[in-house]
């Protein structure tokens, strides 16, 4: 199947990435929206770079934290902390799978998942492949839909420990890898948004337009 056709870029038209206006800048020095002002490129400026830094540092990230305490509890009884893992583990065993279930998807497959479809999606772009292009431009919707819902682990512990500290027999807080956990999830939400989905189609023209 033929994917060339005739694209934005190939007409000189440039898509301001603040507020989406579709323009045709009138000369080399009319590089800016006419709208707000931002400056035009043909593609994100520098996204390739930009992505493969933000998700490098990602999966150094995404170490400690599964690694580390993302909460840890403390009562009469004695005191706990648990990784996201022993988490799911205690939620499994006390009956509750359904939670379980949810937690474990949501915290460790959705975040490993972005991680290895972004540089799946980077490195088809560096290597210019034509293959499957329509695919790849649905896996990077699947990636920007399912990116919020990587938070929820930082949702229960937030709210575990304000129902906890309105009792005084109990004490929880995040631990250290909560804020591993969150910083993970934020530079991949940061990765995406800063990919550009329109170089997966840039092979198919004649005319391919740069990042500058």
């Amino acid at each position: 199947m033929s994917y060339e056709g005739i694209t934005a870029a190939s007409r000189g038209l440039r898509t301001c990435h603040v507020c989406g206006l579709l323009s045709k800048p009138g000369s080399v020095a009319a590089v800016h929206c006419p709208r707000c002002n931002a400056r035009l490129h043909t593609r994100k400026y520098n996204s390739v770079e930009q992505c493969w830094a933000l998700i490098i540092a990602s999966y150094i990230l995404y170490i400690p934290a599964n690694l580390m305490p993302i909460m840890e509890t403390g009562t009469l009884l004695g005191y706990r902390s648990d990784t996201i893992m022993s988490g799911v583990v205690l939620l499994w065993t006390r009956g509750s799978t359904g939670i379980a279930a949810v937690v474990f998807i949501a915290s460790i497959v959705v975040p490993l998942f972005k991680l290895m479809a972004l540089t799946y999606l980077l490195v088809s772009v560096q290597r210019r492949s034509k293959r499957l292009p329509i695919e790849r431009a649905r896996l990077y919707r699947l990636v920007e839909f399912v990116g919020r819902w990587s938070m929820l682990d930082i949702y229960v512990v937030t709210l575990l420990a304000t129902l906890v500290r309105m009792q005084s027999m109990a004490t929880i807080k995040a631990g250290p890898g909560a804020i591993a956990f969150g910083a993970v999830v934020i530079m991949t939400m940061l990765a995406a948004v800063r990919f550009d989905p329109r170089l997966i189609w840039d092979p198919f023209q004649e005319c391919k337009p740069k990042e500058t």
